[in-house]
């Protein structure tokens, strides 16, 4: 009979534990240049925003460093800034609403061309007949969000079976808390 040898315990070989080793040496130096990258990046991020800041006018640099082509450039930048504050806060949900709840059996809309730094919009659309594009245009007259609807062309499609009329509208869309 052989003789039978059981190990509980095999016995670790120095190479593998020396790889476990080198494993996780390299985790170790990949963690810090991955970290001193984002430190980097972060730092880079700060000066950007400081000098975004500075270019807004909420941290004062000295006003000599400035050119005046700089100076006219910078105001420029904010004048076009507050044009697009106002655009962004004009009620758009409610000129939307008010367009889709106006009962459209017999006008289909085209096209929706706002003009929210001028406080106009203008609509082309397409109607069964004539009555039904003027009464379209009361209804845009009554409604609380629109003043001055103006009909600006009509075109009756005489190749058309049916003959519909495409039309274009002009309307102030002044709103009370559109401005700031």
């Amino acid at each position: 009979m052989r003789r039978l040898e059981l190990d509980f315990q095999p016995r670790r070989t120095a190479l593998s534990a020396w790889a476990l080793v080198g494993i996780g040496a390299c985790l170790l130096a990949g963690t810090i240049v991955l970290s001193q990258g984002f430190d980097q990046q972060q730092a880079d991020l700060d000066d950007q925003l400081d000098a975004f800041e500075r270019q807004l006018g909420k941290r004062p640099e000295h006003a000599s460093t400035l050119t005046p082509a700089q100076s006219r450039e910078q105001t420029e930048k904010l004048a076009q800034m507050r044009s697009v504050s106002q655009q962004l806060q004009r009620p758009w949900e409610r000129l939307f609403d008010m367009l889709e709840g106006l009962p459209q059996d017999d006008v289909a809309l085209l096209t929706l061309t706002p003009d929210a730094r001028k406080g106009q919009v203008r609509i082309s659309a397409e109607a069964r007949d004539l009555e039904a594009m003027l009464t379209f245009h009361k209804r845009l007259e009554a409604s609380g969000e629109l003043r001055d609807v103006s009909l600006l062309n009509h075109e009756i499609q005489a190749k058309q079976a049916e003959h519909p009329v495409q039309f274009n509208l002009s309307a102030t869309w002044e709103i009370g808390n559109a401005h700031p």
